[in-house]
């Protein structure tokens, strides 16, 4: 493994979805997220997380210390054996916590990276506060969710097509944006890195990933998307040089298609403003 990193960072991902959900609600029947008070469409941050530790998986192929410990039907207290079965000659059990957590960091992205809750009564290793976090995204412009009828030519079941008549024809609804463009902003905190384990590796890992997750991600459900811009803050320090929020306003995303919807990333200029002393702007895409 190489060094733990040294700089704290921000950063800013633009990505895009075209006739697709980036984001479906449950609770909401499934239909695009969105701020009601405004109409801007927005994305959880596990949403994000999710593709980013798919990317990982897939490129990594569950090796260690790349392994992804919240995998898609995963159970946890089983992923968390190998950690009690490398402290299990400790017989402390505080120790034995502080160990297990170490050794999870050690051998999982996703526990160095983003954090975990591991505190469980079954082969409890505490908890991880990750150093990098995602806040929920939001579109530059209001969206417009949309639903779509679907016909399938098939059903199920025999019992189905006689009680249609043979007419074997199911409907059903597909949820969807014509577009929307997404701006995500991020952070990342050498401190926590130092506490975890995360290097530069692993963050070179995660610039790849947030620039490459969604072209392994395609569905019938998403539609197409892509990140378009990622546009990074490194600080000299490990602390910061300036206010996270300072760096942000930077980067200014406006319409440049006049009234007429916006249907591709095209229709956007992005500008870029002059970093501050103790502060370099990296374009990763």
């Amino acid at each position: 493994m190489s060094e733990i990193i040294q700089n704290r960072y921000e950063f800013v991902l633009l990505f895009d979805v075209k006739n697709g959900n980036p984001n479906g609600d449950p609770d909401g029947g499934n239909l695009p997220r969105i701020d009601p008070e405004t109409g801007h469409g927005i994305t959880t941050d596990v949403c994000i997380k999710r593709k980013v530790r798919n990317y990982v998986e897939l490129l990594k192929e569950d090796q260690s210390p790349f392994n992804i410990y919240v995998k898609e039907k995963a159970i946890l207290t089983e992923r968390r054996t190998p950690a009690y079965e490398a402290v299990i000659e400790e017989k402390d059990k505080a120790v034995k916590i502080s160990k297990a957590r170490t050794w999870m960091c050690k051998n999982f992205f996703d526990v160095r990276t983003f954090g975990a809750v591991m505190s469980t009564k079954e082969n409890n290793c505490g908890q991880v506060r990750g150093p990098v976090q995602f806040a929920f995204s939001q579109s530059i412009d209001p969206i417009v969710p949309l639903e779509a009828t679907i016909t399938r030519m098939a059903v199920e079941t025999r019992k189905e097509s006689d009680a249609q008549g043979g007419d074997n024809r199911t409907m059903g609804r597909k949820t969807y944006i014509p577009y929307g463009l997404y701006r995500l902003h991020g952070f990342i905190s050498a401190p926590l890195a130092k506490q975890t384990g995360f290097t530069e590796d692993d963050l070179t890992l995660l610039w790849d990933a947030l620039a490459n997750m969604f072209d392994h991600d395609h569905s019938a459900a998403r539609g197409e998307m892509a990140s378009q811009r990622l546009i990074v803050f490194k600080h000299e320090s490990n602390l910061g040089n300036a206010p996270a929020r300072k760096l942000f306003d930077l980067v200014t995303v406006e319409k440049n298609c006049g009234d007429a919807p916006a249907r591709s990333f095209k229709d956007y200029t992005v500008t870029v403003g002059e970093a501050p002393n103790g502060v370099e702007i990296i374009e990763k895409l």
